[in-house]
């Protein structure tokens, strides 16, 4: 009988002490930070930023107001521009949007000289995960560091372990995580994930 006891004890112990591993390996906010700084400068993101399906852009053409105003790309990643049909959009930065509108305008015979501008006005959200007392995703505006995007997801939640978050980015078609301080600049379509502080 006490050999059954004992080793009813045993497995006990056993089960409790796997339970126990699982689920300290199952938090997705402990770990630890990457080497790798994140980027201390944020690029400029009228030069840089891939134009995608959904973002709203304001084109100002030069004394022309039939042929300015805000516009959305459809899903296809076009916008229809008065006079001159659908321009691909997607997947080029606003200085070449612009440039593909003059082109068009000239080839038309719409303008001779024709100048545009283009300012992007919607970018790819980014988001907040971890220990942040309202994680999800949110607009993105010019401007933002680590510690205003916390500010957006309600600030640290008590668990969080604060002042420094990883930064998972993508960089040439790869994603990428850094190490980030509140101060680091951010970039459309960014996560920021807040870890859980050592006990």
């Amino acid at each position: 009988m006490s050999f059954m006891k004992n080793r009813a004890g045993s497995l006990f112990l056993a089960l409790l002490t796997a339970v126990m591993v699982g689920v300290s390996g199952c938090s997705t906010t402990i770990g630890e930070l990457p080497s790798e700084p994140a980027p201390a400068l944020s690029a400029n993101l009228a030069d840089s930023y891939l134009l995608e399906p959904g973002n709203r852009v304001r084109l100002v053409t030069f004394n022309e107001t039939n042929l300015s105003g805000d516009f959305t790309l459809d899903p296809l990643g076009n916008i229809a521009v008065p006079l001159v049909g659908n321009i691909a959009a997607s997947g080029v930065t606003a200085r070449v949007l612009a440039h593909r509108i003059e082109e068009a305008l000239k080839r038309n015979n719409l303008m001779q000289d024709p100048s545009v501008s283009v300012e992007v006005q919607t970018f790819r959200p980014f988001y907040v995960l971890g220990e942040v007392r309202q994680p999800g995703e949110f607009p993105y505006t010019s401007g933002l560091t680590v510690l205003s995007a916390i500010a957006r997801a309600g600030g640290y939640d008590y668990r969080a372990r604060k002042e420094e978050v990883v930064l998972v980015r993508v960089v040439n078609g790869e994603q990428k995580e850094f190490k980030a301080i509140e101060r680091t600049p951010i970039l459309p379509g960014d996560i920021i994930k807040v870890l859980e502080r050592r006990l």
